[in-house]
């Protein structure tokens, strides 16, 4: 399974449900998750550009895609950003791979 970063921001209105309601979203980001036949390995409120960032194992792009398009059409998040992320031991193969592969610069 691929790893993935997903950031998202709330909207103003779903920012006065949480005054009005406060709840522990976890939980259904987690079932959402799992749905799509993943894992959510963390989840963070966070300061800053996004209000949270979660951390989850999928099964491949298209569910981390479903999982956002999903998210994304309830109408309570402003942005919403995915980010595939690599293990150092995929980072280091890709540099290795690096050194056999010739590129000439534009000039």
């Amino acid at each position: 399974m691929s790893h993935y970063m997903i950031q998202a921001a709330y909207t103003p209105a779903a920012a006065q449900s949480f005054i009005a309601k406060p709840q522990d979203r976890a939980g259904v980001i987690k079932k959402m998750v799992e749905g799509m036949g993943g894992k959510m390995l963390s989840f963070f409120f966070c300061f800053g550009e996004y209000d949270v960032v979660v951390i989850v194992e999928a099964p491949g792009n298209e569910a981390a895609v479903a999982t956002g398009l999903a998210a994304v059409a309830g109408g309570a998040l402003s942005k919403y950003r995915t980010t595939v992320l690599i293990s150092s031991e995929d980072a280091v193969k890709a540099m290795k791979m690096a050194k056999k592969i010739a590129y000439t610069p534009p000039k």
